[in-house]
């Protein structure tokens, strides 16, 4: 099954909003303030088709990234490979949605869940178990799929990035699979022999992506030309003595037209010693650097221009629980530029953690800081925000963003033996079993933001393939449709 809807009776009725006054919470003109929180329960069902209901079957477990559909004035949450961090067989997929966003305020409300579309290839389900559990060899990636990163290209095909590879795929809008863009092979993990292991982490992988640390953004530039992919941290050998403690990771070009990689620029993440300024009584130690600390997501301003949501494994989640959870350290949106960035796609860090001479990365300055405006307008901050989407544009000519998190699908995320449900009261219960004493599943949160025109200068809105409205075009399409496929069956 590729495609199942049906309406969740209640379901927007069920959600909390909090709305908070513009008063007070707007600096200036010029600043990007906080407007307004929603949480969709942790207990939401999904709209697969299906007459039995479960953590891995149909929780709505989301979101590891979003995406805005302007045109059509749609939302796309992905989840990733499923509760229970890869051992748990999980159909991936991807959710459609709508939210209301005031046209004054940029406040958001009403979420209602339109559709659920499955990934699949040749008919069969992509799944989130991992490659050793799924295929029996951990050289297989075969259809183990960790979906992270999502964009709608201009003709309304799916690109996804997946973290097991890492890769990028794309599929059509009813979650078929047409192609995969060609991995650079510094990414790909590999033993001390060379062999292609895409389950274990360090020490047995000795090069390329850290285990679950592959690609955890995508986006492309505004005419649909070109694909940006980052990796969430430092690879395993990039760095001194490894990549745990160093601070630079990479961002991935490709040419959406080929598949293949163009060049590849060095993101470099706040320094460990500016974080732990803000966190003196519970700093994070020298080896967190590129492993605790990562990127969540990516969107394109324009062709050079980018925001990047940075953040550290801190905060409200499965791994943390209310007055348990040590201080969050860094929730943070980054504007980037890639003008004069140096291409290092044949360049090795190995043995750097400061940047070899020659090697500019991206230029970077602070957009906003999440965490401090959430903690000033007495919200919880979230662990896992892993969605960034600028959103419409409002009266005012300012834009919404909207920032989600990923609540793991309110599942323990071991990576191994049995896996239980996480109430918010920090009790762990079997998945089948509901929380007790008034706790509830860890819900997914959405955070409304509200950005200024002259702050987001120099955006562009991607752009979108008008609908053929002649038969001529029509067939065209089609035929154009047909032959991406045919070149994607070739290459594979």
């Amino acid at each position: 099954m590729i495609s199942a809807r049906r309406w969740i009776s209640g379901l927007s009725i069920s959600l909390m909003t909090t709305v908070v006054s513009l008063t007070g919470t707007v600096n200036s003109a010029h600043a990007v303030s906080f407007v307004n929180s929603l949480t969709i329960p942790g207990e939401s069902i999904d709209l697969l088709n299906t007459d039995i209901s479960g953590a891995n079957i149909n929780r709505l477990g989301f979101i590891s990234d979003l995406y805005y559909d302007r045109y059509s004035n749609l939302y796309y949450g992905v989840g990733d490979r499923g509760p229970g961090g890869g051992i748990i067989s999980y159909d991936t997929r991807v959710q459609k949605f709508s939210l209301d966003v005031d046209p004054n305020t940029g406040a958001i409300s009403n979420f209602n869940l339109l559709d659920t579309i499955l990934f699949t290839k040749n008919g069969q389900n992509f799944n989130g178990l991992n490659p050793t559990i799924l295929s029996g060899n951990a050289s297989n990636l075969g259809l183990s799929f960790d979906p992270e990163g999502f964009a709608i290209a201009p003709n309304g095909n799916f690109y996804v990035a997946d973290e097991y590879g890492p890769s990028v795929y794309e599929f059509n809008p009813t979650g078929a699979f047409i192609r995969a863009f060609a991995t650079p092979d510094n990414l790909l993990p590999r033993e001390a022999d060379g062999t292609v292991n895409f389950t274990d982490g360090f020490p047995t992988i000795t090069r390329g992506r850290q285990d679950n640390r592959g690609y955890e953004g995508v986006t492309l530039s505004p005419d649909g030309s070109k694909l940006f992919a980052m990796i969430q941290d430092p690879l395993v050998d990039e760095g001194d003595p490894d990549g745990r403690r160093s601070p630079n990771l990479r961002l991935v070009e490709f040419d959406t037209a080929t598949g293949e990689s163009t060049a590849q620029y060095i993101y470099p993440l706040e320094s460990l010693t500016d974080i732990n300024s803000r966190v003196p009584e519970d700093p994070f130690g020298p080896n967190s650097q590129g492993r605790n600390i990562g990127i969540s997501a990516i969107t394109a301003l324009n062709d050079t221009e980018f925001l990047v949501l940075e953040r550290d494994n801190r905060g409200f989640g499965v791994a943390d629980i209310i007055g348990e959870a040590p201080p969050v350290g860094t929730k943070r949106v980054y504007k980037i530029d890639l003008t004069g960035a140096t291409d290092v796609g044949a360049i090795s860090l190995a043995g750097f953690n400061d940047l070899p001479g020659g090697v500019t990365p991206v230029s970077k300055s602070l957009f906003f800081d999440i965490a401090d405006l959430l903690r000033s307008n007495g919200e919880l901050i979230g662990e896992k925000m892993e969605g960034l989407v600028i959103g419409p544009q409002l009266a005012d000519g300012s834009y919404a963003i909207v920032v989600g998190t990923d609540n793991d699908f309110s599942v323990t995320q071991t990576g191994s033996g049995e896996q239980f449900n996480v109430c918010t009261d920090g009790a762990q219960v079997p998945l089948d079993q509901s929380c007790a004493n008034g706790a509830t599943l860890i819900p997914t949160y959405l955070y409304s933001f509200r950005a200024s025109a002259d702050q987001l200068a120099g955006f562009v809105p991607p752009t979108k393939v008008p609908e053929p409205t002649t038969s001529a075009g029509i067939i065209l399409l089609g035929l154009s449709a047909l032959w991406l496929k045919q070149q994607s069956q070739i290459k594979d």
